[in-house]
Order: C-alpha cells, then structure tokens, then sequence
C-alpha cells in the first residue's frame, strides 16, 4: 500500500522535530541587544561645602539666600539687608575650613547680629580645603591578564628586550594628575573668584563701604585677597582667630605686613600658640609701620556660648564705628 500524502507530510515533520531537537540552541543574542560589558564611571562625590549648602537652602529663608557665579561655578551666599534707613555698608563674611556659611560660633551668630549695628551682612560658602573634587571611580571587575594569571616559560627571546623597544608611555586621553603644587593653586583661585563675585555684588548695592571679616582659615584668604588683588573699594579688614589652611604659604605674619588697609586682629589669648601667633603679627605690623593695625585679645567662654558670641559682636561693632575708613584719611 502506497502511504497517503497525509502520512507523509506527518512523517516529514516528525523527522524535523527531531533534527530541531539535537542542534544546540543558539543563546547569543544580537549584537544590539546585548553589547559586551564596558568600564563604568561613577561621578565623584560632591565636596562637603556643596552638601552643607543645600541644606542651608532647604533650611533657611529664600529670601536670604544669593546664588553668586565665580568662574564657572555657581555658589550659595547668605543675605540680609541693615535694619536701618541709611546702611552704613556690606560686611563680607568668610568662613574657615570645614565651616559654612552659617556657622554657629562666629559666622552665623555676626551675620545675623550686624544688620541690628547698621550693616548688609554677606556670608559665603567657601570650597573644600583640597579644593578639587575626587577623581571618577570605575565600577568594572578588575581583570587578571593572563601573563600575570600564568608566566610563561622563559625563552631566549623573551630574557633580553630588544634593543629598539620605547618604554611605554601613557595613552594620549589619560588626564594628567596634578601635583599638590597645582591643587593648591586651583583651590586657590576659586577662592579668590568667589569673594570677587561677592565684592562685585556688594558693589551692585551701591554698599558705602565693604569689609572682608575672616574667620580661621577664612582670614588667611581676606589677607591674601587684600593683598594679592588689592581692589580700589575695600579698605577694612576684620581678622578673628587667624589660621593658616593646612600646605599653604606664607604665615600670617607676612601676609600682615603687606596688608593695605585698616586691620582689626581679634583673637582668644587662651592657648599659648594663638599668643604667640598673634604676637609675631603684632610686630610684623610694627616693622612695615601699618597706618592701623589694631590687635584685641579676648577670653574664650566655652561654657557659655551667648556670652561669648555677644562679646565678639560688640568688640567688632566698636572696631567699625572708631576705624572705618581710617586707612584712607
């Protein structure tokens, strides 16, 4: 009996379910759909000062907040105008390292008690201390070479490199890495920009006079602002607990000596190393005759905060009142 067409169409697709069955399944998948893994790069992390700022921003009146540019970056400055009719200027407030621009020792206390006293206070968000933020961190698995995984046998051709190989040099997109003479430059003039960009605003509002006030490492950068810029529309200078940021030059006292303008040098006589310090300033103002330098010693009150904030705010006020101005007359 001959089979029927039927039948053999059913065999034939019989046959090819088996063939379909014994060929091994194909898993890869287009080239689109499934690309071979590539080094990933995460953003560095955002420097400290940037962290504190926007929960300044979250916390505090908009009102008083200011988003000033130096360079190209944007930064937060705290604002609040003189509680009078005829403001007697601007005091520029700089905070010291690991500080921010409402400190609650010395920096948020003055920016909050001098508008009382006649003054527009400015208080600014200054870098980190290393100034530049941490280089991309790669999130791919490192790969063992197989060179490294398993040394080869050593033959006469591979003990002895020949003699017109080139060391290796890098390849021509690796970023250079900066020497630490170079970071400190950079953090530097970011610095430098951003009480620049907070001079210039100060100027916008026709401010009659404008006073960097510096505190810790903050008075190191008004002394080198002065003195490296030496703008035409600054012509006091309030110090409070002076300090050197950690790898830079030169020591306060040199920075002093060059100071063109009137100096109020406030300091806490408590530690024998601010004694000292602040003595060595005293004399370096001697010998480059200043027109006025004027140093005040204080008594520390860690046990009492208030008191001790008040104390600085009133020696401050009186210094303004009795020497502003008093480089120029």
């Amino acid at each position: 009996m001959r089979p029927t067409s039927a039948a053999l169409f059913g065999f034939s697709l019989l046959l090819a379910a088996m063939a379909w069955a014994e060929e091994p399944a194909d898993t890869t998948a287009p080239a689109s759909e499934n690309p071979a893994p590539t080094s990933e790069e995460r953003p560095g992390l955002p420097e400290r000062s940037v962290l504190e700022a926007q929960a300044l921003e979250q916390r505090l009146d908009k009102r008083e907040q200011q988003m000033l540019k130096a360079q190209d970056e944007s930064f937060l400055a705290l604002w609040l105008p003189a509680n009078v009719g005829d403001p007697e200027g601007v005091v520029i407030l700089l905070p010291g390292d690991v500080e921010n621009a409402d400190e609650a020792t010395v920096i948020g206390p003055l920016r909050r008690k001098l508008p009382d006293a006649g003054w527009h206070s400015l208080s600014l968000t200054l870098p980190d201390p290393d100034g530049d933020p941490l280089p991309p961190r790669s999130t791919a698995p490192a790969e063992t070479s197989p060179a490294t995984a398993q040394p080869a046998e050593e033959t006469p051709a591979t003990q002895e490199a020949p003699a017109q190989d080139a060391p290796a040099t890098p390849a021509a997109d690796e970023p250079a890495v900066p020497s630490p003479e170079q970071r400190r430059e950079a953090h530097a003039q970011r610095v430098m920009a951003r009480i620049e960009a907070a001079v210039a605003f100060a100027a916008e509002r026709q401010a009659k006079e404008i006073v960097l006030l510096g505190h810790g490492s903050g008075a190191y950068w008004a002394m080198r602002y002065l003195n490296e810029r030496k703008p035409d529309n600054l012509h006091n200078l309030l110090l409070v607990s002076s300090e050197v940021p950690a790898g830079f030059t030169p020591p306060l006292d040199e920075l002093v000596a060059k100071l063109p303008v009137a100096t109020g040098d406030f300091y806490y006589e408590e530690r024998a190393d601010d004694r000292q310090a602040a003595g060595r300033r005293l004399n370096a103002s001697k010998r480059a005759k200043l027109p006025v330098y004027i140093q005040v010693a204080m008594k520390a009150l860690p046990g009492n905060l208030p008191v001790q904030e008040e104390q600085l705010f009133r020696r401050l006020r009186g210094w303004l009142k009795l020497h502003i101005r008093a480089s120029g007359s």
